[in-house]
């Protein structure tokens, strides 16, 4: 442990990085692809002997960083990893080029998903590397979600924690024969510790996430695979599904080969990403006692259910006037069971959008028909604006914010009817209808205006303003799959070699457009606050 924790955080993310190339390896290996065995075993051990060089120059000069350092490291993860993570990947596909495989890799890291390549195009060992980087890029969210943000109190872990002790309007308190004691952080030379090491920290929470992570991935690819999915499919999606990458080395729904058991199946493991509390660390999250309480569930199911039957109850009504002048009961029955299937499209489809997933299910286009939808964009798009759970591995502006704004503005209601009522729900409750809601109104706007922003500067190469918009909000929700969700206008500016598919909108964009989108994906999983922090003066005072 103590060797562990002398090393810089960059170093020992690139040696685990190196470790886990030797599974692809071999992989490849085994199905006969040796070229590419070969590239992602010399990337590892030339990865493994260069991060060793710097870990053993750096060791003995190693200093505890500072808050500021902390984030800045967290960013150089997102920044320099993909890099790192890119050289097997462009060394197995020559004509593909380092700057499209690191586009590629840092889509994967972000739990983005979005791909260059088409999956038929693409060869399987490739694949389970994409698959994987989404995979651990799940996983260093959990933890440093906890071991990183936690402590800085970003991240969404401001809403429920007051920070330096006072609440954010600064108000003068009365004067007391017991002052107030402030809260202690991280620049206190209380904090000056053990516990305070980034490092230790991160080792820690993952030695208690790791288990838990681990074991539900490896039940759900048991599970498909005994449902009758391939071993590769199988593991791709209970990686994807865990990680909420979405990642799959087919082209097709959940449920193409599980059927409704297996899509079943995945929707239960979707709902991991909505909260916290199914996850060892952030037990500040824990705003309530009860797990039926919680109120991120409890907005998750609301808006899954509304979805679903807004979608179902749109032409079901209709259909049965009309089966029933016509005096056909066994047509009924029929467009019953299609109503079912629909409803149960639209519940798959909400769910996994809500998560920032992307998994479509099998029924999802008989949802569309039913609704008579054909282009469900914006339904899906406004689901995973608002995302999972904070501290978790979906994107968006995640629900525990979206509840805060909610909870205000029906407190605001009640009390234009009750002006001198008294609102009850403790201490939390009070802390998400003030503090909470004043911190998420101002997320909220610094992501809409992120929107905006990132809409402008991908319509500078011509783009359509729907393509535009979708791209933005993709990206920025680390929602990948999104871009599937509408007809989008194909550009051809750029290519990503023979294996791309610029028809299905992120080859075909020009590098400054794919630029402009590779920040917004780190912005949208670092979260705008994360970065704002890092443009603070007080973070450069040493």
């Amino acid at each position: 442990m103590s060797f562990l924790m002398r090393l810089p955080m960059l170093v020992l993310l690139s040696i685990v990085t190196a470790v886990s190339m030797l599974v692809p390896a071999i992989y490849a290996s085994i199905t006969n692809h040796h070229f590419i065995a070969r590239s992602f075993l010399y990337s590892a051990l030339l990865i493994m002997v260069v991060s060793g060089m710097i870990g053993l120059a750096s060791m003995s000069k190693r200093q505890r960083p500072s808050a500021f350092q902390t984030l800045l490291n967290m960013l150089a993860v997102y920044c320099i990893l993909p890099l790192i993570m890119a050289l097997p990947f462009a060394e197995s596909l020559p004509d593909t080029g380092l700057f499209n495989a690191w586009w590629e890799m840092l889509s994967s890291l972000t739990t983005t998903g979005a791909s260059l390549y088409s999956a038929d195009l693409l060869p399987l060992p490739l694949h389970l590397w994409r698959a994987q980087v989404g995979w651990m890029g799940g996983f260093f969210i959990l933890v440093a979600a906890v071991a990183i943000l936690e402590p800085l109190r970003i991240g969404g872990f401001e809403i429920v924690a007051t920070p330096y002790g006072r609440n954010e309007y600064f108000e003068r308190l009365p004067q007391s024969e017991q002052p107030r004691s402030l809260q202690p952080h991280l620049s206190s030379p209380e904090f000056h510790t053990r516990l305070s090491d980034p490092i230790y920290r991160l080792i820690r929470v993952s030695v208690n996430v790791f288990p838990l992570y681990g074991g539900l991935t490896l039940a759900l690819w048991v599970i498909l695979l005994m449902m009758g999915d391939d071993a590769l499919v199988a593991l791709c999606r209970a990686m994807g599904t865990l990680s909420t990458s979405g990642i799959s080395p087919v082209i097709g729904p959940v449920g193409a080969n599980t059927g409704f058991v297996g899509e079943f199946v995945v929707f239960l493991f979707m709902i991991f990403a909505l909260t916290r509390r199914f996850w060892p660390g952030g037990n500040e999250l824990q705003v309530t006692d009860r797990l039926r309480d919680d109120p991120e569930l409890k907005l998750a199911t609301a808006l899954v259910l509304s979805v679903a039957i807004v979608l179902f109850l749109r032409h079901f009504l209709g259909a049965i006037e009309a089966t029933a002048g016509a005096g056909g009961a066994p047509q009924l029955l029929l467009d019953l069971k299609h109503s079912l299937a629909a409803f149960w499209g639209g519940l798959f489809n909400a769910l996994s959008y809500l998560t920032t997933t992307g998994w479509n299910s099998a029924d999802w286009q008989g949802a569309r028909a039913w609704s008579g939808i054909s282009s469900p964009g914006l339904i899906l798009a406004g689901l995973a604006m608002m995302g999972g759970g904070v501290a978790t591995t979906a994107g968006g502006v995640k629900l525990l914010r979206v509840y805060a704004l909610s909870s205000h503005g029906h407190h605001e209601m009640e009390k234009i009817i009750h002006p001198h009522g008294i609102a009850g729900g403790g201490r939390f409750a009070r802390r998400l209808r003030r503090e909470g809601a004043y911190l998420s109104f101002i997320f909220f706007m610094l992501f809409a205006a992120s929107i905006a922003l990132t809409i402008i500067l991908v319509s500078i190469h011509q783009l359509e303003i729907e393509t535009a918009t979708i791209l933005s909000i993709a990206a920025l929700t680390n929602a990948g799959p999104l871009a599937a969700a509408i007809p989008l206008t194909p550009a051809f500016e750029g290519t990503a070699g023979i294996a791309s598919a610029p028809w299905e909108g992120w080859s075909g964009l020009p590098v400054f457009t794919k630029c402009v989108l590779a920040g917004a994906m780190v912005l949208g999983r670092l979260e705008t606050l994360a970065l704002l922090a890092l443009l603070s003066p007080e973070f450069w005072r040493k």
